[in-house]
């Protein structure tokens, strides 16, 4: 079982592509939508959690990497 999980899309606008979101300790993603606070990502960025993913969203290709890269169950 993961404790990761997508969160957060990457502002942009529609000449930059899609907007993208990243990976997130689970245990954080509660704590943020609610107070505010800032999460940290797989890739090192920093941001409140605002949006959940939808099924097939686009993700981070860094938190991607590093998330497969991951023992099973870290």
């Amino acid at each position: 079982m993961s404790t990761l999980t997508e969160v957060r899309p990457e502002t942009t606008n529609s000449d930059t592509g899609p907007e993208l979101f990243h990976y997130v300790r689970k245990e954080k993603i509660a704590e943020s939508a609610v107070m505010g606070t800032y999460v940290v990502a797989l890739c090192g960025e920093t941001f409140p959690v605002t949006k959940a993913p939808k099924p097939n969203s686009p993700v981070c290709p860094t938190c991607k990497e590093i998330y497969e890269s991951l023992p099973p169950g870290e």
